[in-house]
């Protein structure tokens, strides 16, 4: 006996099958909704839905709404959450810090070179992300980092001498050194807990992001900023496995391929887009951004390789790491 599904079922059988191959996505990102890195996510979000027609659908969470980013990499490592866009975290492998390796890269035409899509770095990131259980979608050039403070700042330019501020620092050992190898007093504290922090007097300024950083999350405690390319800071779009495989074939090439136009455009503007967020600090906030002589950021950055670099190759494992800093020419 033969059996005919109705207009309507028929209908209803090929809604499911469609929705079987499409996924809804959680996008997390540190910074506020409408900063730089939002806008472009939102984009991205776009082009994506578009390319895969409407089969992925990626929701952007700002503001770290889905939990710091140490968390959230814990949780996309294990499926929890499906993706971000943020620095690296190392709890899971100290390794992890050899992305923000302090004064690695001395302009932008060496850090693409570093960090861009044939750079050294990029292998290497993307190899500890998936032992993971995480895939590298892309890398997002944010700027190059600077010292961020509530108070004078006290020889900005010479790392010889304390200076007696107290800043915090990400609960990395890298910056950590380097606040103490450029003459602060270092104090670890959650990017959650930092605003309150300075706020408080807790401590008297931050190291570990940049002007755009500062403006975004600092900006009513920052009375000055020092421009002194502490390191290369980059961030990486990153989904779990689960998720990716997840998707069909098409699909994950669709994504793929948007992760990598997303990455090649925002290397064609971030430089010129640091230089427009150190002045938005000058002109709107008032903030005095200290100007540093060539001389002075050599002398700096030969400080911290000095006595940070041997530490952190220790921390990650001086074979390991040498051996990368060698492929580079450190």
């Amino acid at each position: 006996m033969k059996h005919y599904l109705t207009g309507t079922a028929a209908a209803a059988l090929m809604t499911i099958a469609g929705m079987a191959g499409a996924a809804d996505l959680k996008m997390s990102h540190v910074r506020p909704q409408d900063a730089t890195i939002d806008k472009e996510l939102r984009a991205f979000a776009g082009k994506v839905e578009e390319a895969t027609g409407g089969n992925v659908s990626i929701n952007i969470f700002p503001a770290s709404a889905l939990g710091d980013y140490t968390t959230v990499q814990e949780r996309i490592s294990v499926g929890a959450i499906d993706m971000a866009t943020q620095p690296v975290a190392t709890g899971a492998d100290r390794r992890m810090q050899i992305a923000s390796f302090p004064y690695l890269a001395n302009d932008w035409t060496e850090a693409q070179e570093i960090y861009g899509p044939e750079g050294m770095l990029r292998d290497v990131v993307a190899e500890l992300y998936s032992e993971q259980g995480i895939t590298m979608l892309a890398a997002y050039p944010v700027y190059f980092g600077g010292i961020s403070l509530n108070t004078d700042p006290v020889n900005p330019g010479d790392p010889s001498h304390s200076n007696g501020i107290k800043v915090r620092v990400p609960g990395i050992k890298s910056f950590q050194l380097t606040g103490e190898a450029l003459g602060y007093i270092p104090s670890p504290i959650p990017f959650s807990e930092a605003f309150t922090a300075i706020q408080t007097g807790v401590v008297d300024g931050v190291i570990g992001s940049g002007a755009e950083g500062y403006y975004a999350s600092f900006r009513d405690v920052t009375k000055a900023y020092i421009p002194a390319n502490t390191h290369f800071e980059v961030w990486y779009m990153i989904i779990s496995d689960e998720a990716l495989a997840g998707l069909d074939a098409d699909d994950q090439e669709a994504l793929k391929a948007a992760a990598s136009e997303f990455e090649a455009t925002r290397w064609t503007v971030a430089e010129e887009d640091q230089g427009k967020w150190e002045q938005r600090l000058a002109d709107e906030l008032g903030t005095n951004v200290v100007e540093l002589s060539d001389e002075q950021l050599a002398a700096m950055a030969a400080k911290v390789r000095e006595t940070v670099w041997p530490v952190v190759l220790d921390d990650v494992g001086t074979e390991w790491g040498q051996a990368i800093l060698d492929k580079i020419g450190n």
